[in-house]
């Protein structure tokens, strides 16, 4: 199955799709270009869950095959060793953000694989945390809001980091937080209030982008309505 996979993506390869690719920021040195994301998610749906598959996708190291491998393993299969070993192989934001979505949000370890990743200092493993506390806040239905409250500490702790990969993903996991209901609203912006607070006067972005969305009449709105039903 693995070589049909690879026949089906080298098939496609086009250079200027990795050149477009490139302009995004997604690193290209190991992307083939030409296969999209929703094209990936179209044959993963035809191919099904299967964990083996997944596996051998990540080990040919190609990117398109390694997006494709968060999309068809299955989450119950997923060990904590797994997790350690493809966080440490992320080399792309798009990458970390689709296993996190498509993958590791699934997994029992979720919640604390995203409090460890992000103390760690690797670009992409810290990304990985946060994109993760993001992922968790839009699938994990079942969690309880004090899970999410114990987020915002670690998000106000690193808020300051100023490498860009990594303060996206720290304000996507503040305002995904903050737009999971009333409550966490309100929490993800006194955290937010905290940030600037703690900034010193200098500018940071990563909670006066959050507190514009978090505010807005928009969210608002919509969660007063959601809390209504």
């Amino acid at each position: 199955m693995v070589e049909a996979v690879l026949g089906y993506l080298r098939a496609r390869e086009d250079p200027s799709a990795r050149a477009g690719m490139a302009r995004v920021g997604i690193n290209t040195s190991r992307a083939l270009g030409g296969t999209s994301v929703p094209a990936l998610r179209s044959m993963a749906k035809r191919v099904g869950k299967d964990h083996v598959l997944a596996l051998e996708l990540w080990a040919t190291g190609i990117h398109e095959a390694r997006l494709l491998a968060t999309m068809v393993d299955d989450p119950r299969a997923v060990t904590e060793a797994q997790m350690e070993a493809w966080v440490n192989d992320f080399d792309s934001w798009d990458l970390a953000d689709q296993c996190c979505g498509n993958l590791f949000d699934r997994t029992p370890q979720a919640h604390r694989k995203a409090v460890e990743w992000s103390a760690r200092r690797e670009e992409f493993v810290k990304r990985a945390g946060f994109a993760l506390m993001a992922c968790l806040a839009v699938h994990d239905v079942s969690a309880a809001d004090e899970d999410f409250e114990a987020l915002l500490a670690t998000i106000e702790r690193e808020a300051a980091d100023r490498r860009n990969l990594v303060r996206k993903a720290v304000n996507w996991a503040l305002r995904q937080i903050g737009k999971r209901n009333l409550r966490l609203n309100a929490a993800a912006i006194r955290s937010g209030e905290r940030i600037l607070e703690s900034s010193a006067g200098r500018r940071n972005w990563v909670a006066s982008d959050a507190l514009r969305e978090l505010q807005s009449e928009r969210v608002q709105e919509r969660l007063r309505s959601r809390a209504g039903r």
